[in-house]
């Protein structure tokens, strides 16, 4: 059974939102918010599928709530229906050009504002289909190096509101182009299906993400996440690679297959740029193989380090 969408409903009239979500709830799920400055951050909090958004509002009208919508990476693909009495042209050709999806008259009728949101809810689905696929690596099932990068930025940017901690695990297959020496790209691409598996299954929280971040290199993206608890799922990751025991004759730091693993935490602040995690999860790689390999390396970073940490990336 398919997730059922939730739909962002917002009127400074009470008896709108009860006639939309009277029209709406059967199939949907419906929150609502009588003001734009309400309807921004309860937006951000839940990441409607649609919002259905009254032009004529007091303060914040649906013009500029729109404008920021569109603005807001993280809300920029919610489609938007505005809902108005405004029978002028002009007022829909500027809602249109802000970014909205649609216009429903008021007064509302239920039969038609059912069809066009199930219509963009339909097509907004098929986006995202197609917007999964371009971020999802076509070997492992894991988010590629787009998606490790966008759920980097998205995470950096709302845990820098609460000052959270942000940690970052980079792994790498040791010695894997004598694996594939060995054994063929065919055993070389088993091997890391089987890294990947075993990757996504010590990553579990749903705000966590495993990607591979390229060739024989993965990354994960662990949000509010101290650095003690970090270490703990990266020594996971290590010691359920190594209980995989997959013969590996060219290696010199075990028989079998081995990862090391680097991993950087440190507290998200305004101003740093995401690649900065990236950057020092890759150093502390660095010292786990340079420390003999399937081993474990990470600290947590401070603010001011981060901030040179970028600057020496760029």
């Amino acid at each position: 059974m398919s997730k059922r969408a939730v739909i962002l409903v917002v009127d400074d009239e009470v008896s709108n939102i009860e006639l939309l979500s009277a029209a709406l709830e059967d199939d949907h799920e419906i929150c609502f918010a009588t003001s734009g400055e309400e309807a921004l951050e309860l937006a951000r909090s839940v990441l409607p599928d649609l919002i259905l958004l009254d032009v004529l509002m007091p303060g914040m009208d649906g013009y500029a709530v729109c404008q920021q919508i569109k603005a807001d990476a993280l809300l920029a693909d919610v489609p938007v229906i505005f809902t108005t009495a405004l029978g002028e042209q002009e007022a829909e050709v500027k809602g249109l050009e802000l970014g909205a999806v649609d216009y429903v008259a008021k007064p509302i009728s239920p039969v038609i504002v059912r069809a066009r949101v199930r219509n963009h809810i339909e097509m907004k689905r098929m986006r995202d289909q197609l917007a999964e696929l371009a971020v999802t690596d076509a070997l492992t099932g894991l988010g590629n190096r787009r998606r490790l990068e966008q759920a980097l930025q998205q995470e950096a940017g709302r845990l820098a509101r609460s000052t959270a901690d942000l940690s970052i695990i980079m792994l790498d297959i040791d010695f894997f182009k004598q694996f594939n020496d060995t054994y063929g790209h065919i055993a070389g691409d088993r091997c890391i299906i089987m890294v990947a598996a075993t990757l996504n299954r010590a990553v579990r929280r749903a705000a966590d993400l495993a990607a591979r971040y390229g060739g024989e290199e993965f990354a994960c993206v662990l949000p509010n996440t101290s650095h003690e608890e970090a270490m703990a799922i990266a020594h996971n990751i290590r010691d359920r690679v190594l209980a995989l025991s997959i013969p590996h004759e060219g290696s010199t730091a075990a028989p079998y297959v081995t990862v090391s693993v680097g991993v950087a935490t440190a507290t998200c602040a305004p101003g740093i740029d995401p690649v900065s995690w990236i950057k020092a999860a890759d150093d502390q790689l660095y010292q786990a193989k340079a420390r003999g390999r399937n081993n474990v390396e990470g600290r947590v970073f401070l603010e001011a380090e981060m901030r040179n940490t970028w600057s020496e990336a760029a």
